[in-house]
């Protein structure tokens, strides 16, 4: 396979999660980072294994810095590691680099208001390195509800790719009880674009909530990316703190 047809196939795989951003899901919740701060999620060593080959995510990373209580801006991008190449083809790549805005549209039960909560995420897919260097436009749509039990965020993303087709993806994230210090997770999606095989992704996983402004996660993903099995282990971590420097 030439090194731009492995890397169209893996822009493909990744699509998803080109925009939209909470550890270790490739969907989001309909929050925002409280105004003035920065919201880290780190995923600092990550194993992919598709179409046969092996990849190191070393980092993954998404800044979220709250620009008020209803808007924040979102830069993310991926060190990529390829563990097994063929001669020609690169060994590292930054892929699936983007900045969004996030906006809530209608306050809910994340800010402590009753009722769903609804917010939107929309911006540039940009250029990646040694990757699919086309510029692309996403727009998706979140709906979050949480109860005592459980907590499920609703995600419908609309895209034009890098390569300039366009993408549908919609996913569902569950979450155990909130108020337990490690819950359980999972998520669920189908993504279809248009020149590409369908993709239908599974993960299992957890979050532990060490304290305020700072958790772990770990997940375990499997897909089919048409008749390409995809095995995926994210571990990583969320971090928020003030821009000033104080909690």
């Amino acid at each position: 396979m030439s090194t731009l047809r492995r890397m169209m196939a893996f822009a493909l795989l990744a699509q998803a999660s080109t925009c939209l951003a909470y550890r270790p899901f490739d969907g989001t919740d309909a929050e925002v980072a409280k105004a003035g701060e920065l919201e880290i999620e780190l995923g600092p060593l990550q194993w992919l294994r598709e179409s046969g080959k092996r990849f190191l995510q070393a980092p993954a990373l998404v800044a979220n810095f709250g620009l008020s209580h209803e808007h924040e801006l979102v830069i993310e991008g991926r060190h990529e590691i390829a563990l097994d190449r063929e001669a020609g083809e690169p060994r590292s790549a930054l892929v699936d680099n983007g900045a969004f805005i996030k906006q809530v549209l209608r306050p809910g039960v994340l800010q402590d208001e009753p009722g769903v909560s609804i917010a939107t995420e929309y911006g540039l897919l940009l250029p990646e390195v040694n990757g699919v260097h086309g510029t692309g436009v996403s727009v998706a749509g979140i709906v979050s509800q949480r109860w005592l039990a459980a907590t499920i965020h609703l995600n419908a993303q609309f895209a034009r790719t890098r390569e300039h087709e366009p993408d549908v993806f919609l996913g569902t994230i569950l979450e155990g009880p909130i108020a337990w210090r490690v819950r359980p997770v999972a998520e669920l999606f189908t993504e279809r674009p248009r020149g590409g095989p369908r993709i239908d992704s599974l993960l299992l996983g957890a979050i532990w909530g060490l304290r305020d402004g700072l958790s772990f996660d770990a997940g375990l993903r499997s897909a089919r990316v048409g008749d390409e099995a995809v095995h995926e282990l994210r571990l990583g971590l969320t971090w928020a703190f003030s821009s000033k420097g104080s909690e």
